[in-house]
Order: structure tokens, then C-alpha cells, then sequence
């Protein structure tokens, strides 16, 4: 068995969609970034990489290579996936948390979790999805980003 943690957070754009766990949720303003800046799979992305110890989602997919520009997470998570299945790993279950302002993201949360365990290819059941405020505290909590946390646990591979 292996575990991963992971995290990434992004600022909150007029203009962009507001994309969380391949979903676009309705919001005035979405996440920025070079790809689709969807901070949950991006968090379970580099969650399943530190397991495997194949580095961070920065590092496989650089911001400066213009293959990822406006790419979908959810195809880097099965890159990721499949680079797991290379090392004789698969994820057994997920749990992730989004810090997030504003919208509300409960009506949101089942198919994110959907979305994620057909990639990972694990019953939803094994997906946690949460969502919380940061209750007006920091950036996150002024509106002015959003961040999400993910931790994985991955059977097989070597014990090296």
C-alpha cells in the first residue's frame, strides 16, 4: 500500500469557467490557469504521482508547454493513472476537500466524485468529495481563489 497527499490552489478570473472535478459549475468567475485549472484533480493528480514518487502535476505537465493549454484534468488525471499502472499501483480509494467561497458547491459534489472514480476506475463510493469556506479567512476566504486538498491510497507496486 501506498499513500499520496496532494494540494494545489488557483485565482479566481472573470472570463474563465469554473471547472471542479470536470464539471463546469456555474459561477461569474472561474479558476486560472494554463490548462482548465480544475484545483481538485489537480490535488489528486499530484496525490497519486507523491505515492509513486514520480514527482508533482508541474513538473509531467509544465505551464510553459503549449500541449496543455486549456487541457481537460481529467485527461491528465488518466495520464497519471496509467503512469500509477506502469509502477504496478491502482488507486484504491480517494478523499479530497475544495476550499472554496463561493458557489455553493453541494449539488456539485456526487458527480464530481462520479467523474473521478471512472478515471481512477474504483466505485464512486471510494471518492470522497467535500466541500467548505475558509469562513472568510485569507485569500481563499476574500474570494479570491480556491484550493483543494486530496489524499489517495494505492495498492500494489514494489515496496522499494
Amino acid at each position: 500500500m501506498r499513500i499520496g497527499f496532494g494540494f494545489d490552489s488557483h485565482r479566481l478570473a472573470a472570463g474563465r469557467k469554473l471547472i471542479l472535478g470536470g464539471i463546469s459549475v456555474p459561477s461569474e468567475r472561474g479558476l486560472l490557469g494554463h490548462s482548465d485549472a480544475d484545483v481538485l484533480v489537480h490535488a489528486v493528480c499530484d496525490a497519486i504521482l507523491g505515492a509513486v514518487g514520480a514527482g508533482d502535476i508541474g513538473r509531467r505537465f509544465p505551464d510553459t508547454d503549449p500541449a496543455y493549454r486549456e487541457i481537460s484534468s481529467l485527461l491528465l488525471l488518466e495520464r497519471v493513472v496509467d503512469l500509477a499502472a506502469e509502477k504496478g499501483c491502482r488507486v484504491f480509494n480517494v478523499d479530497t476537500t475544495i476550499v472554496l467561497e463561493r458557489p455553493k458547491l453541494a449539488p456539485y459534489l456526487g458527480e464530481m466524485a462520479e467523474n473521478i472514480a471512472g478515471i481512477l476506475g474504483i466505485p464512486a463510493a471510494r471518492v470522497g468529495v467535500k466541500a467548505k469556506t475558509n469562513e472568510g479567512m485569507g485569500l481563499v476566504g476574500a474570494g479570491e481563489g480556491a484550493a483543494a486538498f486530496a489524499v489517495v491510497l494505492l495498492e500494489g507496486g514494489d515496496v522499494a
